[in-house]
């Protein structure tokens, strides 16, 4: 499991650390009933205090991505992966919406906007060609 810990951001390291492991058990990058790293040998790799961790394992817990099973670590839970997939992509239709609605107030027309989006995607490494 890979973690970057930013100190150049706003964003809390617990809520780094919490949104990088859900986005690896979203993404399918941690198998369901795959072992985590203990709360200690996180936070010594990460050179975090203990407390942090806890704290983004918690909510991790507490958000039904991971369960804890007492004297052997934590453990990632079994997900309804499609409702998670379909709340990422109602997510993404919001701001997709938004990018619509703010092209429109600005007099992008929707071929200029489409442009935009594949350079976009292009700089991101994401572009799958046609």
């Amino acid at each position: 499991m890979e973690l970057v810990i930013r100190n150049t951001t706003n964003q809390p390291i617990y809520d780094q650390i919490y949104s990088q492991i859900k986005a690896q058990i979203i993404a399918g990058k941690l198998s369901p009933g795959e072992a985590l790293p203990s709360i200690r040998a996180l936070a010594k790799d990460l050179r975090i205090s203990v407390i942090t961790t806890k704290r983004a394992y918690d909510e991790l817990e507490a958000d039904g991505f991971l369960f804890t099973v007492a004297g052997k670590g934590c453990f990632v839970a079994e997900k309804n992966l499609d409702l998670i997939r379909e709340q990422k992509l109602k997510e993404l239709e919001d701001h997709l919406d938004a990018a619509v609605e703010l092209a429109a107030q600005c007099g992008i027309s929707s071929a200029q906007l489409q442009e935009m989006l594949r350079i976009l995607l292009r700089e991101e490494g994401t572009h799958e060609r046609d």
